[in-house]
């Protein structure tokens, strides 16, 4: 079957959007093993003696001494706290890598290149394409050769793979479930495509990926985020090999919003998944999001999963309970309903918080 395009109005331009059985690609994505190609996204790559505490000293995340093989996710915010970048790094043979959406490689480039100053270190972009494996059959013997490794890489760690580029294994939340990430020379990626075919991994388009992403309620920058956007209202902050955020480091710009919603308040909004209705034209990303009359949100990611039917990330204001009537699309005429294992966890109240509250309740008691 040929491939059948992503949409040219939509993040994934350029790729391929299925190969004539998007539901059957992701049903073997949830039960085999599939191939994705994403060579759309942007990576770069830094090098000199300074990398690696000169992007500590940029960045959201710990990584001024990321051992060999490590990959984590990063931020870069504003002065406001608001995210400007979002990339997926990894260290490996004395380079820092970086992988971020087709549209952001550019200006995050020229960002870092800004900020080198006095510095021993050197961003550039990199030939290399993202090709990403999802399924439980990724560690069968099969795949195993062809990938000419012996067993996968434990999470957020990356091998090198033989004849250049890495192997590097993603965190999955649910159980028993598989995602690959291989960064190769983009001269390279056809033989290697042909060689995971032939290990009877089946093509896959980015249709497969992000219905995979948005039931996993991950976040993609600039789809799932706005220009207000700040880490914790899209799950950054959060648990071993999902957050992008270190809340114990130096300073980096737009800390102090950081520090000041861990410590003090609640973010204003959250990330969740929404359950569309299925027998209206589908809302599109960006599309408000509304309950009794008013805005309460904004639209992500829209998009028919094989299980869950037709469904999107929102963001919306924080503290909506799960049965709150909402309505979207043109004239909020399709009807959404919140899916109640994706709201984020009771508010635990901050440190600085409970500390303020302490006085509050000492002054009143005298």
């Amino acid at each position: 079957m040929p491939a059948v395009p992503a949409p040219d109005t939509g993040p994934d331009a350029g790729a391929t959007w299925h190969y004539g059985d998007p539901l059957g690609e992701q049903r073997a994505a949830e039960t085999d093993a599939v191939l994705v190609d994403r060579s759309h996204r942007k990576v770069l790559t830094l090098t000199g003696a300074d990398r690696q505490t000169w992007l500590h000293s940029i960045s959201t995340q710990h990584v001024s001494e990321l051992p060999d093989g490590a990959s984590t996710e990063n931020l870069s915010l504003d002065g406001q706290g608001r995210v400007e970048d979002h990339w997926i790094q990894t260290e490996l043979g004395g380079v820092t890598y970086l992988d971020t959406e087709p549209w952001r490689g550019e200006p995050l480039l020229d960002y870092l290149r800004k900020m080198v100053f006095w510095s021993h270190v050197s961003p550039a972009a990199a030939d290399l394409a993202v090709l990403s494996l999802l399924g439980p059959r990724l560690a069968d013997r099969p795949v195993l050769d062809a990938l000419g490794v012996d067993a996968l890489p434990a999470e957020m760690l990356a091998v090198p793979l033989p004849g250049g580029g890495f192997l590097r294994r993603m965190t999955v939340a649910q159980a028993g479930k598989v995602e690959l990430d291989l960064v190769v020379p983009r001269d390279e990626a056809p033989l290697w495509r042909n060689r995971l075919v032939q290990a009877e991994i089946r093509p896959a388009g980015v249709w497969a990926y992000e219905a995979h992403r948005v039931a996993a309620v991950r976040p993609r920058l600039g789809v799932d985020t706005d220009e207000r956007t700040i880490p914790h209202e899209v799950g950054w902050i959060g648990g071993p090999g999902l957050g992008a955020v270190h809340l114990d480091k130096g300073c980096y710009r737009g800390q102090e919003t950081v520090a000041r919603v861990h410590n003090l308040g609640k973010p204003p909004r959250m990330l969740v998944l929404l359950h569309l209705d299925g027998s209206a034209d589908r809302p599109s990303t960006g599309d408000a999001v509304q309950a009794g009359g008013r805005s309460v949100g904004r639209l992500g990611t829209v998009v028919d999963h094989v299980d869950l039917g037709p469904v999107a990330l929102a963001l919306l204001k924080r503290g909506l309970p799960a049965g709150t009537e909402l309505g979207t699309g043109a004239d909020a005429g399709v009807t959404a309903v919140i899916d109640p294992d994706s709201l984020p966890p009771p508010d635990a109240v901050g440190a600085g918080r409970a500390a303020v509250e302490r006085l509050r309740g000492t002054g009143r008691g005298q």
